[in-house]
Order: structure tokens, then C-alpha cells, then sequence
């Protein structure tokens, strides 16, 4: 989709952001069109920099003014929930090379009726799944797809963009290059997906491999790809996509009016989007769009915990691991690329990492959605960890919660059927629902209705 011209999406003032290592003392800037994704002296992932003295020339209010005024768009780059935010996402991108599908402006879901029944004051449920590809990996992928798009302009010859994947990316960078006309390459783990997953990249005409391995094998193969300066790589590591994803925590502030939550809980696998959501928020701090700062919460399936195990030990040390078989497929990552950024982001935030086992994380996406919620079994898992911080105290009942839901539950159909169908081996489906098999007689109609009411 091309953005329109009008002078309301002209960018305000001159910014700047660059690729910087994560390290101190290592201050070296690299253009955000370079392909490169790891710092030269550590190999650890760069991160991208703005020039927060640049941010601060306009004043908090006028920041809000400004998000307020392109909140009521409907039409061109700044309707979209990330490119409504571009000085503080990709300022030196052209106008003409954004590839936007609409992403972003995620409703807020009030779940307080369900978190009262627990004795806490407000639960909020940001829908980020609620987007053209049903998840928050489309946030990223407009950014990097849209960088993309202006390097071939520019004469780079990328001839595909690749990423490894549990799903979710995949089905984000197969949508956007699709709209963008650049070919796109995925690397699946065989047998390890939901059907609704795979079936994404293929109907956008992906390349689409499964590879017999799991997502920390394909992430190696992908990497190894963009040894070669023609394929593209379009995993978090690279931190154009963080850039888009930080959007979701800055859009959540300014749905609550610029007010700050207690807590924010987020889905971890491969760790990029508790990193970004930390990001944005404190970039909004330091240019005074927010007051505090929420605490954090990582939440991981007990089967994928590598981040948990290190949050025991004070994170002295992390140790990458095999992940096991969990239903939170898509977090199932056992050696995660942006742990480091995250211990940062958590140790800044006094966050805590929690952990979900199946049927906690299971019963919990069941919880939500009787109250009218369609839960990903990773935002179950983030469920389960706002119910054991409730029972250890840690949250208050007086306390505002955010949750971010990653995914939308449609694409995790065969886990819900078998849930409410009592197949999910060693699982006690508390709030199973199954339909009960009737003749089409009102009296076998209303004898079911009274027993149930």
C-alpha cells in the first residue's frame, strides 16, 4: 500500500537514529540502511539509537498533540498505529517506501470483571493480535520490510528477505513483501507449528522451507544465509524490528491517557518484545511523556524457560537449552537472540520473569475466554503469570495490570478444539465446552437450557 503525500504526514522537525552496540564502550554508529545486525567488537545484536535531544525540542504536550491529531486519521502512513509514531521509529525513512497494512491501534480489552473475581482492581488486555497477520510481529516487520523497500531503491541488490520462525514472523514478513513485491524466504520447524501458521507464508507465495529441526536450528541456518549480502535477515535480532514493536507499549500509555500501569506482563521466547516494549518506554520518559516507569514481567512456558532458569540464579549467568514440546509453540525457543537486551530491560524496569507449566497456561487462556477473550496459549502463559503473581502477593489488588497478548487465538484453532474435547494429554480442562448432540425438539432444547441456567 502506498502512503498518501498530504502535508499532514510531513514529518515534524530533523531526527536522527543509528545503530549502536548495546555496549558502552563501544560507540561506534552504523546507518540504519547498512546490513548489519551484531556489533563488530562484541557480536552481540546492535540496537537502534534516536537522539533524544532532538526528541525533547518539542515538549511532552506537544509530543501528545501531535499522536492525538494522527490518532484521528483513517487514510495514509499515519493511520497506521507505528508510522503515527515515525520520528521516534525510522525518521530518515522516505514517505514513499513505507509498507503499511493498517498495523497498530490495538484495542485495550477490559478484563477487570475477570480480575476482581481473582481480588485485583484492573486487568487490561492489549489485542495485539489484532492485526492483518493476527499477531505483533506485524508491528516489526512494517519497519524492516519498509527499510528494505528503500535500500533496493537505493540500488542494494537484496534479492529475498529470510527469517526462521515459530509462525508468527513468518506469516508478518510473508504479508508485507507480498504488498511490497520483494521475494521472501521462511524457515519452519517441521511439525512444530500450528496449521493456520504454515498455511500463512504459502498463500502469500513465501519460499517455505521445514526444516527437520527446531526454531534455534533455523535461526542458525538463517543466519548463515545472510552471510551473503543478497538474502536479507528478518528475525528480532535485527532491531529495526524492535523499532516497530516498542510502538505497542507507547500506544498503551497513550490509550490510558498518558497514565503509566504498575505492571506490564509480556509473552518471552526469543525475547525481542519484552526488550522493545521496555524501549519505548523509557524513551518516553526521558523525553517526559510519561512520569514512571511500570514493572515488567517476562512470562515463559516452563517447556522454553532458559530466561526463567537465569532469573533464579540473579541472572549471574544464562545457559541456553533445548526447548521441549509446549502448546505455546510459538515461544518455544531455548536460545534466544536478545537475551541480553532483555536481563538489561528487566534489571532497569525491577522486572521479574515468570514461569507457566501446560495446564496452567492452558486453563488460563480457557479463564479469559469465558470472559469473552479468544486467547493464544502464549497470552495464556502470560495469564498464568499474572494469576501466580496475584496468589505470591507481588501484585496488588489495588494495582492497574496490562497484559500484552501477542497473537490472535484463531491461529491456535487445534489447540481450543482439543482443550474443550478433554485431548490434550495429562491436562485437567477445567472449563471445557463441549456441544451437546440434541433432536430438533424445543423440549430437549429447554430441558438443556435449564440445567445449564
Amino acid at each position: 500500500m502506498e502512503p498518501s503525500t498530504t502535508n499532514r504526514e510531513i514529518v515534524i522537525g530533523n531526527y536522527d537514529a543509528w545503530y549502536q552496540s548495546i555496549h558502552a564502550e563501544y560507540s561506534d554508529r552504523y546507518p540504519l540502511y547498512e546490513m548489519i545486525y551484531r556489533c563488530p567488537h562484541s557480536n552481540d545484536p546492535l540496537e537502534v539509537r534516536h537522539d533524544l535531544d532532538q526528541l525533547r525540542c518539542k515538549s511532552a504536550d506537544e509530543w501528545k498533540s501531535v499522536f492525538a491529531e494522527r490518532w484521528c486519521q483513517s487514510t495514509g502512513s499515519f493511520s497506521s498505529g507505528v508510522w503515527s509514531k515515525k520520528e521516534w521509529v525510522c525518521p530518515g525513512l522516505d514517505n514513499e517506501n513505507i509498507v503499511s497494512i493498517g498495523e497498530g491501534r490495538t484495542p485495550l480489552f477490559n478484563a477487570s470483571p475477570w480480575a476482581k473475581a481473582v481480588g485485583v482492581k484492573q486487568l487490561l488486555i492489549k489485542l495485539c493480535g489484532n492485526s492483518h497477520t493476527g499477531s505483533f510481529k506485524d508491528l516489526g516487520m512494517t519497519v524492516l520490510v519498509s527499510m528494505v523497500k528503500q535500500m533496493r531503491a537505493r540500488g542494494k541488490k537484496i534479492k529475498a528477505v529470510v527469517c526462521a520462525s515459530t509462525g508468527d514472523t513468518s506469516a508478518a514478513l510473508s504479508a508485507y513483501c507480498a504488498v511490497a513485491n520483494i521475494p521472501s524466504m521462511v524457515l519452519l520447524p517441521r511439525d512444530k507449528i500450528s496449521t493456520a501458521q504454515l498455511i500463512q507464508p504459502i498463500a502469500n507465495g513465501a519460499l517455505t522451507l521445514a526444516l527437520d529441526t527446531d526454531f534455534d536450528g533455523c535461526m542458525q541456518v538463517a543466519q548463515q544465509l545472510t552471510e551473503s549480502k543478497e538474502i536479507y535477515l528478518a528475525n528480532s535480532l535485527n532491531s529495526l524490528r524492535i523499532e516497530g514493536q516498542k510502538t505497542a507499549g507507547m500506544e498503551m500509555v497513550q490509550q490510558l491517557d498518558w497514565k503509566t500501569p504498575d505492571w506490564v506482563i509480556v509473552p518471552g521466547g526469543n525475547l525481542g518484545n519484552i526488550s522493545a516494549i521496555g524501549k519505548g518506554l523509557l524513551e518516553m520518559k526521558a523525553v517526559g511523556l510519561i512520569e514512571r516507569l511500570p514493572r515488567l514481567v517476562c512470562a515463559q512456558a516452563k517447556n522454553a524457560n532458559p530466561l526463567y532458569e537465569s532469573y533464579l540464579n540473579g541472572f549471574v549467568e544464562f545457559k541456553s537449552k533445548t526447548a521441549n514440546e509446549t502448546l505455546a509453540s510459538a515461544i518455544r525457543i531455548g536460545a534466544p537472540v536478545s537475551v541480553k537486551k532483555a536481563i538489561r530491560t528487566l534489571k532497569e524496569f525491577d522486572g521479574i520473569v515468570e514461569q507457566a507449566d501446560e495446564d496452567e497456561l492452558a486453563n488460563a487462556a480457557a479463564f479469559a475466554d469465558r470472559y469473552g477473550l479468544f486467547c493464544c496459549p502464549q497470552t495464556g502463559v502470560a495469564l498464568a503469570a499474572f494469576l501466580k503473581l496475584v496468589e505470591k502477593k507481588e501484585i496488588k489488588p489495588d494495582e492497574q495490570v496490562v497484559v500484552i497478548s501477542t497473537a490472535h487465538g484463531l491461529k491456535f484453532t487445534d489447540m481450543k478444539v482439543r482443550y474443550h474435547e478433554r485431548r490434550l494429554a495429562g491436562l485437567r480442562a477445567i472449563k471445557a465446552n463441549q456441544p451437546l448432540e440434541l433432536p430438533a425438539d424445543v423440549d430437549a432444547v429447554l430441558a438443556a437450557f435449564q440445567e445449564r441456567f
